[in-house]
């Protein structure tokens, strides 16, 4: 008897385990047992829940990238329960990401500067150095080179100033004078030789200035280090910044002497053209006003010429003249644009490999296809061609 009850206790204390595991198991998944009643969870409780959730797999996320960052050793030498709890947490992200919970760390994105950025790219360095002369220095951290181009461009700026400040009062006197007679005089050819010789020097002193402008552009670029670029980019670079440096880059040496006289020839006839337009231009303006008014002119009429052409042919001149002039400035932004072009296809071929071996190989041939329609293999003759190059 006594046997009979402690086998009825311990039947009673399995069944006592057994059913509320057993209604674990059959319960919804949005219950709970308290006291052996079902409920359902309040908001609280819910909001916990995602939250312990989220850092489950905030957690994750940092073992993933401490895992990314071990070497093959220290993945071996993991332990069991690492590994166990690799797969839990796995498991949790599943479950977070199933009820459409964000589980990625947010990182604020980095600030891009614009002005002095690590990763600057090479056509933004130069046309900040277009801008503000020296950037491209700085920013490839050469500051030696600073004192020489502030004192190459600063000194030319100011020698400039200085003798335009001579050259314009000599043409305004010379634009007086021959606006009321183109007579040759000595006092005219004396005026015209001082402002020939003052813009002579202006001229000279604005190219050395811009050269040297231009050429701390073209020195950003070479030295420019920061990102992976291609020959063929910096080519097509300098050669958009001064005609003739991308051959020189190129190493194209032959080309420079036809790319720089082809621009020297093409601003002579823009000069030359340009000073015979306004040459006629002022003769044809006298000559006009002398025929419409020749009670002003007592003397006859006052252009260079005195008379000895009609005006109709000053006029045609005039605009012959001038449509020279505007077609050597056409010319010239062709050949600008070609010299790039060349530069960029030469770059390209530099690293073109141009074997010697060029050999075609013909040979006859003989196939046996499958024809679906006949249901079966049919021979095919003809020529294999192999050309190597």
């Amino acid at each position: 008897m006594a046997g009979l009850r402690f086998k009825l206790l311990v039947l009673l204390a399995a069944c006592t385990l057994w059913l509320p595991a057993e209604a674990q198991l059959h319960r919804g998944a949005r219950t709970l047992v308290r006291g052996g009643q079902f409920e359902k969870p309040d908001s609280l409780q819910r909001q916990r829940d995602s939250l312990r959730v989220a850092e489950i797999a905030r957690q994750i996320d940092s073992m993933a990238r401490a895992d990314y960052a071990a070497d093959s050793a220290a993945v071996a030498s993991l332990r069991t329960d690492d590994l166990h709890r690799l797969d839990s947490l796995a498991e949790a992200r599943f479950a977070a990401a199933r009820q459409g919970i964000d589980t990625t760390t947010r990182r604020p994105a980095p600030r891009k500067r614009w002005f002095m950025s690590d990763s600057m790219s090479l056509s933004k360095v130069c046309w900040l150095s277009t801008v503000l002369p020296g950037y491209g220095q700085v920013y490839n951290k050469q500051y030696w080179k600073l004192p020489i181009l502030y004192g190459t461009v600063g000194t030319g700026l100011a020698l400039f100033i200085n003798e335009n400040r001579k050259f314009k009062p000599l043409k305004r006197a010379y634009d007086a004078y021959t606006d009321a007679s183109l007579s040759r005089t000595p006092e005219l050819d004396a005026l015209q030789t001082k402002m020939i010789r003052s813009n002579t020097r202006r001229q000279l002193y604005l190219g050395i200035t811009i050269a040297s402008y231009i050429y701390f552009i073209g020195d950003a670029a070479v030295n420019y280090s920061t990102n992976d670029v291609s020959n063929v980019k910096k080519a097509t670079t300098l050669a958009c910044i001064f005609p003739g440096a991308g051959q020189i880059y190129n190493r194209s040496y032959w080309k420079v002497p036809f790319v720089v006289g082809g621009f020297a020839s093409m601003i002579y006839c823009i000069d030359w053209n340009n000073r015979g337009f306004q040459r006629f231009k002022k003769a044809y303006n006298l000559l006009a006003d002398y025929e419409q008014h020749p009670d002003k002119y007592p003397n006859g009429p006052t252009d260079e010429f005195q008379g000895r052409y009609s005006a109709s042919y000053i006029k045609n001149m005039r605009d012959n003249f001038r449509r020279n002039r505007d077609l050597c400035i056409i010319i010239s932004g062709a050949l600008y644009a070609l010299q790039i072009i060349d530069a960029h296809v030469d770059a390209h071929l530099k690293d073109y490999d141009i074997s010697d071996d060029l050999t075609m190989n013909l040979e006859p041939l003989v196939d046996y296809p499958y024809i679906p329609s006949m249901n079966a293999n049919r021979p095919v003759f003809g020529f294999n061609m192999s050309l190597k190059f």
